[in-house]
């Protein structure tokens, strides 16, 4: 995946959950929060999202807690805020472009 490919819904609003530090159980509340319970994230899919984002240097881990299991809190990257600023860029040019469909 490059720095252009559409993002999956569950990634952006990962992205979005730690624009500050967040850990795991943080960010499934907070995207449950943002989509008023639309989005429900699945530790599979959180945990396997988040290594896929920390491999591709769009979040970091920002603190770990050794006594505590759920305590690893990650952080978007310079990288990952211009991915999820390209997102946006291509969400509004879908918006832009569907009004044509009211023509």
């Amino acid at each position: 995946m490059d720095n252009n490919t559409p993002l999956t819904e569950a990634i952006f609003y990962i992205l979005l959950a730690v624009r500050t530090p967040n850990h795991g159980y943080g960010i499934i509340q907070d995207v449950s929060e943002m989509t008023d319970g639309r989005v429900t994230l699945g530790p599979g899919t959180l945990y396997g999202a988040i290594n896929s984002m920390v491999t591709k240097g769009w979040i970091s881990l920002y603190s770990e807690d050794k006594e505590s299991r759920k305590k690893k809190e990650y952080l978007i990257t310079n990288t990952g805020k211009e991915v999820f600023q390209n997102e946006v860029k291509r969400l509004n040019e879908l918006i832009k472009n569907s009004t044509k469909m009211n023509d």
